[in-house]
């Protein structure tokens, strides 16, 4: 019994302590002309349905909730921002600052919405407001189908990665 107070004890004191490691909770800089709505001229509900769903984890506007100041929650919540970030950033569409292949992102954007892998499960059980019907899925999948996603419409002339250029 003396060891499990013990290990109790001293879980509590690891769970206080952590509660001292600092997270960068910044936002980068948006350059509203750079975004993605603005630069594909979305309409109001794509764009609606992108700020909600999306737009936390996967532009430079992440809404940050008190849950996101207690740890560990708050490293795991800016790991997925960071990963989110990284794959897709809504807010550098425009100057493909981030060097992201604007085309393979674009065709996976409604492959991930129509195999439910985005939004994130656990996103969606603290943001009910994220969770997508199906005609709201119907909704993005068609505006990105039909060329809301198209590279030639939102930047071919940006490089990528590999430094060529989309065409090539």
């Amino acid at each position: 019994m003396k060891l499990l107070k013990r290990i109790g004890l001293l879980l509590l004191i690891v769970a206080i302590a952590i509660q001292f490691v600092p997270v960068n909770r910044t936002n980068p800089a948006v350059d509203p002309n750079q975004d993605y709505l603005k630069v594909s001229a979305a309409p109001a509900e794509v764009a609606r349905l992108l700020k909600a769903s999306c737009y936390d984890c996967h532009s430079n506007e992440a809404k940050y909730p008190w849950y996101a100041y207690v740890a560990p929650v708050s490293f795991l919540l800016q790991n997925h921002i960071q990963e989110g970030r990284s794959k897709l950033n809504f807010s550098t569409w425009g100057s493909n600052s981030s060097g992201q292949d604007l085309a393979e992102a674009a065709e996976e954007i409604p492959e991930v919405i129509a195999e439910g892998e985005m939004p994130l499960w656990d996103y969606k059980l603290m943001h009910p407001e994220a969770k997508l019907s199906e005609a709201e899925k119907r909704t993005l999948i068609d505006w990105f189908n039909s060329g809301g996603n198209s590279a030639n419409q939102l930047g071919s002339d940006k490089k990528y990665p590999s430094g060529e250029d989309d065409d090539d």
